[in-house]
């Protein structure tokens, strides 16, 4: 399911809240025909076929319900029961993510925090690596000014000299492979801790929905 939640107005909220005395135990999640996610009591029939997560008081998935099958479908048991082995290896994925997200950090700055410490580490390490690369090129760029003294003075370059470029050359190929390498990381890492913030975010706006539904109860005892 895709991760741009649309949370349905209080009104509509609350229409489904009177039609459902149980509105206090799980909610679901479900995907709408304009494709926007939305969190509601109950999933409407004309959804409901589509599959759906059921999410408790946290918002933490506990459950999800694969498409339906067509009838075609069902009489392949392989699809059938590849699908529900993929929803209940899902459904794992999700609970354990979003219980991960809720354990390490109250909220998104939190999560902000967290990547900006790992992102610049890395970005301590490549920037060493390029002064690491810099002065190598200086090496290399020495060697062949000595070798180009010698040349003018009718001296042919020293074996020594040609391999310590060949050396030096090797290094910075090695260098920038693991700069290259650093920066993919980076990537990785923002993008990881892009979508743990759109989780977390999605996981508060249902705790949130929850308790300003409830309120209202709780304050008039």
């Amino acid at each position: 399911m895709g991760y741009r939640v649309g949370l349905i107005g209080l009104g509509a909220v609350m229409m489904a809240i009177c039609a459902s005395p149980s509105y206090a135990s799980n909610m679901y999640r479900y995907i709408n025909a304009d494709g926007v996610v939305v969190v509601n009591w109950a999933v409407p029939a004309e959804y409901a076929a589509r599959g759906y997560e059921v999410l408790n008081h946290d918002g933490i998935v506990i459950e999800v319900v694969p498409r339906e099958l067509t009838p075609e479908e069902r009489k392949d048991l392989a699809l059938s029961d590849g699908l529900a082995n993929q929803a209940r290896a899902e459904q794992e994925r999700l609970r354990a993510w979003d219980e991960s997200l809720l354990r390490r950090y109250s909220a998104v700055d939190d999560v902000e925090s967290a990547r900006d410490r790992s992102l610049r580490d890395l970005k301590i390490r490549i920037s060493i690596l390029r002064s690491n690369r810099r002065s190598l090129r200086q090496n290399v760029e020495n060697y062949q000014a000595n070798i180009a003294e010698g040349e003018r003075a009718g001296l042919s370059p020293q074996p020594v000299e040609l391999e310590s470029i060949k050396v030096l050359m090797r290094e910075i190929a090695s260098t920038e492979k693991a700069i290259d390498d650093r920066q993919v990381e980076v990537d990785r890492v923002y993008a990881e801790y892009a979508r743990d913030i759109e989780r977390l975010r999605q996981l508060q706006d249902v705790i949130s929905l929850r308790r300003s539904l409830t309120a209202p109860a709780s304050n008039s005892d």
